[in-house]
């Protein structure tokens, strides 16, 4: 069992809740965190049955004192921080001639400031640990790590989910600075460019034949992903087996990138 503790944020449902299930899978101790308390709670008591390895936090990542918050709980709780996946995001529709000002500004809050705030919050606190230590060339002997979700809409755009995609475009610029900055500490970051996956968000296109069509017909190997293909994809960036690796954009897409065309869809 590992005793690294990796903070999951939008961990109640969806990507997160995969997050944070592969990760106490894989040994560590996690920190659920959402605004969704009772999905939340729920997540963090099955995750933690009868070991303790899960906690869930109530936070909201856009506001600072909440941030403040969750990062002393989770120090009270467990007494360290080595990892963070950034994972809240939300996607309000809307593009330059409609989108209000205030649903604009909401969404850069939660899916660019919020992940700032943590990450900020949670290098402060690694970089202390690593400044209080004697042995600065031990660095790697304890590794620390922060993986972003961002999106292919960090690269591509929808013009109707415009403040959305502006806000996944600064997130894999934000996972590149703070790469170069952290990386004399031996904090890695870097991120994670999900497709289309089948979540809450992906609910209406699953209902919609037409709709998941269109999809397909962008993604080479045919299908929708998994939210626990983007976990699998988390839980190494944060692992010792991607020790070499920092301020990449990983992207988990069915080919979507690569393809400069459409593909044929088979008959459902």
């Amino acid at each position: 069992m590992s005793d690294r503790v990796i903070i999951v944020t939008g961990a109640a449902k969806g990507i997160g809740l995969a997050c944070a299930q592969r990760l106490v899978q894989d040994g560590h101790r996690v920190v659920l965190t959402d605004m969704d308390t009772d999905a939340g709670f729920r997540a963090a008591k099955d995750l933690a049955s009868d070991n303790d390895r899960a906690v869930f936090i109530e936070s909201d990542v856009s506001d600072p004192l909440k941030v403040h918050n969750l990062i002393a709980e989770t120090l009270s709780s467990f007494g360290r921080i080595d990892g963070l996946v950034n994972n809240a995001g939300i996607a309000i529709k809307g593009g330059s001639l409609d989108m209000s000002i205030e649903d604009f500004d909401r969404n850069i809050a939660v899916n660019l400031r919020g992940p700032f705030l943590v990450s900020r919050a949670v290098a402060q606190h690694m970089v202390k640990e690593i400044e209080d230590r004697d042995d600065r060339s031990r660095l790697n002997e304890r590794p620390y790590a922060i993986v972003n979700m961002s999106s292919i809409n960090d690269t591509v755009a929808i013009p109707d989910y415009l403040a959305y995609t502006v806000s996944k475009g600064g997130l894999r610029q934000m996972t590149r600075g703070m790469a170069i900055e952290l990386a004399p500490y031996g904090i890695r970051v870097n991120a994670v460019g999900p497709g289309s996956i089948k979540t809450e968000m992906l609910a209406k296109v699953n209902a919609d034949p037409a709709a998941m069509n269109k999809i397909l017909s962008r993604t080479p190997l045919g299908r929708p992903g998994l939210p626990d293909e983007i976990a699998s994809v988390t839980a190494w960036l944060l692992s010792d087996e991607s020790s070499y690796i920092t301020g990449q954009c990983i992207y988990a897409d069915g080919g979507r990138l690569a393809l400069n065309y459409t593909m044929p869809v088979a008959d459902a």
